[in-house]
């Protein structure tokens, strides 16, 4: 083979390969014939051609520089029609003037014969539609799956991907894809009390007592006067952790006996509701305190840590009603006197517990006695039985600082309690208020729901709202509602 004849064969493939375009409405036929195209231009380049002085050899031991594949531009139906709108303004009585089509072709970088289609396609139509025709057709259709199918199966096989996708016959990767869609929603459950009947109709009785206004415009009182009280175990380390590890970082290597050797304490935390001046400004954070069960003794024997008779700080690991008076007497009532607003002083305040047997009633002769002391009125005040919902503790507040208390990593019972008390005075108070906006619409849905607990918490973006400066203090209930509730428990 002379050079003049191989010069002439790569040339006429160059050639070949320049003038082809891509036909939008054939794409495959098209695809095929440009790969036929750069398998033969491949082969001639593989070629040995014998050379003196005019001549080029290629050597097949040499490796060619890879090329880039031209991909296939799809335009978008603007795009389409951004050219048909420059074809317009380059045409005279609806015919094109000359190189109007290049012009268009190379100031958009799409093929000359995409332009021409574009334009034969604007003057064969009535409308002038030159949008593309792949809407309808293109892609890989769906895998569909029944609904009734889902609805069909037990929660039990549905409490992971790979088990939901097992009992419907198909693969994790589809399941998935319905999940990132919306056409299945992920739930995460957590059980919830047994109620009993006494239980719910106290539940809407308790509801009520937190009403006030008149008949046709009822609202739930602002509840500055409620302290809310609680017991609470904070641990040391959770049983099961995350890390975020570099890739040649070892992995944390921690021991236990068991779960039951994981350092803990109780803390009695006691929280109103925070007061804002008009402006928005703090008066009042709400925080009466956070105190831990612990006792301080001296060391008994020595140890690398410390001498005998060391002070130590231990965790009262049973706290009975004796324990539950003394430090109700001589640490929150200290502390609600301490840090109470002084323009409230005259006020009845009510310190809101739970059921739970360790906690004294009502009227603890002891606890009067301490509770009225230097003119204030406290009293004790208990919550519907079963009803973590009706505690703003319970409600968010907890899960808050204890989330905060687990980033600082404590060692010993005195960091443990340190940690504590640090989140339980960072905790924002702007963030202690929404929760005792949830709790009143915790009410309602309670109200809804004749006294049960299944129900959904409601979301309103108090974020929003407070952003805005229209976070209400006291929500509204309606009134029809309300005459529900009274009627269903008269019939009770």
């Amino acid at each position: 083979m002379d050079l003049d004849s191989d010069t002439e064969t790569s040339l006429t493939n160059q050639h070949i390969f320049e003038l082809y375009e891509f036909d939008e409405d054939n794409l495959e036929e098209e695809f095929e014939a440009t790969n036929n195209i750069d398998e033969s231009c491949e082969d001639n380049l593989q070629e040995e051609v014998e050379t003196n002085n005019d001549t080029v050899y290629i050597a097949e031991n040499v490796e060619a520089e890879p090329r880039e594949k031209k991909r296939l531009r799809i335009l978008s139906n603007e795009e389409r029609m951004y050219i048909y709108h420059e074809l317009l303004q380059k045409s005279v009585d609806g015919k094109l003037r000359k190189g109007a089509t290049n012009e268009v072709a190379s100031s958009n970088s799409v093929p000359l014969r995409t332009v021409q289609r574009i334009w034969k396609r604007a003057k064969e139509s009535e409308t002038r539609d030159v949008s593309h025709r792949k809407t309808k057709n293109c892609g890989r259709k769906r895998i569909s799956i029944d609904e009734n199918q889902i609805r069909e199966l037990p929660f039990s096989q549905r409490t992971n991907i790979r088990s939901l996708a097992f009992a419907l016959k198909t693969n994790p990767t589809s399941v998935f894809r319905l999940i990132k869609s919306g056409a299945i929603r992920r739930n995460s459950n957590a059980i919830k009390p047994l109620l009993k009947e006494e239980n719910k109709i106290s539940r809407l009785e308790f509801c009520l007592s937190m009403l006030e206004g008149t008949p046709h415009d009822p609202m739930f009182k602002s509840m500055h006067n409620i302290i809310h009280i609680d017991e609470k175990w904070f641990y040391m380390t959770k049983k099961s952790e995350k890390y975020y590890l570099l890739p040649d970082e070892d992995e944390p290597y921690r021991t236990c006996k068991s779960k039951n050797f994981i350092a803990k304490v109780m803390f009695l935390v006691a929280q109103t509701r925070p007061r804002f001046d008009s402006e928005e400004n703090e008066t009042f954070s709400g925080k009466i305190g956070v105190f831990p069960f612990v006792t301080h003794e001296p060391a008994i024997r020595s140890s690398i840590n410390r001498v005998a008779g060391t002070m130590v700080t231990k965790a009262i690991t049973t706290v009975n009603r004796d324990v539950v008076r003394s430090f109700l007497i001589d640490k929150v009532l200290p502390a609600i006197r301490e840090k109470w607003p002084r323009d409230e002083f005259e006020s009845t305040i009510f310190i809101q517990q739970d059921n739970a047997r360790t906690h004294i009633n009502h009227d603890d002769p002891l606890f009067r006695e301490a509770a009225t002391k230097d003119g204030f009125d406290i009293r004790l005040m208990c919550q519907p039985a079963n009803s973590s919902d009706l505690n703003i503790l319970d409600l968010g507040f907890f899960s808050a600082i204890q989330s905060l208390q687990y980033k600082e990593a404590p060692k010993t019972i005195d960091e443990l309690i340190s940690a504590v008390v640090k989140s339980f005075e960072n905790f924002p108070s702007i963030k202690s208020n929404r929760i005792f906006v949830s709790l009143q619409l915790c009410m309602i849905e309670i109200m809804k729901e004749k006294g049960s607990n299944k129900y959904k918490i409601p979301h309103v973006n108090k974020e929003r709202l407070e952003r805005v400066g229209q976070l209400p203090i006291q929500i509204k209930c309606d009134p029809i509602l309300v005459q529900e509730v009274k009627n269903y428990l008269n019939m009770e």
